[in-house]
């Protein structure tokens, strides 16, 4: 394993960072880590592929350059020179016209950056990054991978809103995002599943940020986010979708700018906002606060609801993937979603749902459901590897 690549994923206040060698062309995983809480103290910590620490140490980076500077000091890290072929990036919005991964130049870069306020906790830090290692290391290529590509091949009339042609001509539409899970995904169910791979699946990608996706053949026909990811399901802080008239209101009627409508619907809502406890499911599912129960409450009903939409989007249902923190995770909230589904034919399995699956239902269930781990790393080794 001579060669390497490194793949970078920039949160809105982490990095992190998965090392791939290269073997007999394909990308074979072998360190990963994250430096976590960007902007205070944080953590800095890396793992070999079979799980043994290499650093664990508390940090503090004032941003993700800074954090970026971190691991390239470390002398085993993922920016260690020696065989080091190229990067691999996540870009949450790629617009319109970026709907491939791309070697990332000067004129692509400020594509990226152009588009950071339909992306403003995602796209900034990772044009940071960039920009910060195209800097440090100029000789090397950089490949970026779109969150919204996968979904850019949408029927007319899942892709656009019911407004003037000149505004989507503008690229105002629905662009739909997690599309480096769901691509994992539907080549998961193809190598695990080839019997409902080709068909029609929902797939549920549940996590701080949520949405799904209708699969049909192995492609995506309908996702519940929209020109944002703000759109669809409530998340952790964001609001999924919320009627326009509130934020009409919230303007007229509170005299909220912009900033504050923006700071209330990405960081004030979802599960923190409505439950007034937590933004993590976790501590939701622990508390006994009636507003807790009624926040996962509120996400099981629109998950459930959404992979309804999903299923009539495409004409019927297959079957159904559960993935993500929440997805992967959570035996409780896969249950009461599919109890919800039951309808649809899904027949869980309690036993096989707490042992986490992979199959969640029963033998005789009409329909499959499943959790199956997802991999946005992997998929964007592969990408880069096929570009550089």
């Amino acid at each position: 394993m001579d060669q390497r690549l490194c793949v970078l994923n920039a949160g809105s206040s982490s990095l992190k960072f998965a090392v791939y060698g290269v073997v007999d062309g394909q990308p074979r995983h072998t360190q990963s880590g994250e430096v976590d809480r960007i902007g205070g103290e944080g953590r800095l910590r890396m793992t070999t592929a079979d799980g043994k620490v290499m650093h664990d140490r508390i940090v503090t980076a004032k941003d993700h350059a800074a954090a970026l500077a971190m691991l390239a000091a470390l002398p085993d890290g993922p920016m260690e020179r020696h065989g080091l072929i190229g990067f691999g990036h996540r870009v949450v919005h790629g617009g319109p016209n970026l709907n491939a991964p791309a070697l990332v130049d000067a004129a692509t870069l400020a594509r990226i950056e152009a588009l950071e306020p339909l992306a403003p906790l995602h796209n900034p830090p990772a044009v940071a990054v960039l920009k910060a290692l195209m800097a440090l290391l100029p000789a090397l290529p950089h490949v970026a991978c779109f969150d919204t590509a996968f979904h850019r091949g949408h029927p007319a009339v899942a892709d656009r809103f019911a407004i003037p042609d000149t505004l989507y001509r503008e690229g105002v539409r629905r662009y739909g995002f997690h599309g480096l899970s769901y691509e994992y995904i539907a080549g998961a169910l193809a190598e695990r599943t080839p019997e409902i791979a080709l068909g029609r699946v929902v797939v549920a990608h549940l996590g701080s940020g949520a949405s799904m996706c209708a699969l049909a053949g192995g492609r995506s026909v309908d996702s519940s986010m929209g020109f944002t990811a703000l759109d669809g399901l409530p998340m952790g802080t964001r609001s999924g979708s919320i009627d326009a008239g509130v934020v009409l209101w919230l303007q007229r009627q509170k005299g909220w700018d912009v900033g504050q409508v923006e700071q209330f619907l990405y960081a004030d809502c979802g599960l923190k906002g409505l439950s007034g406890v937590s933004n993590d499911m976790r501590t939701l599912l622990a508390s006994e606060a009636p507003l807790a129960k009624l926040a996962i409450e509120y996400f099981v009903y629109h998950v459930a609801r959404t992979a309804g939409s999903m299923a009539a989007a495409m004409g019927g249902i297959d079957g159904m993937v559960f993935t993500a923190g929440i997805g992967e995770r959570s035996p409780e909230i896969r249950a009461r979603v599919l109890h919800r589904l039951h309808w649809l034919g899904f027949s869980i399995d309690e036993a096989a749902n707490l042992a986490g699956g992979p199959l969640l239902t029963r033998s005789e269930s009409a329909l499959p459901a499943y959790a199956i781990p997802t991999d946005e790393e992997i998929v964007i080794a592969r990408h880069t590897l096929a570009r550089i």
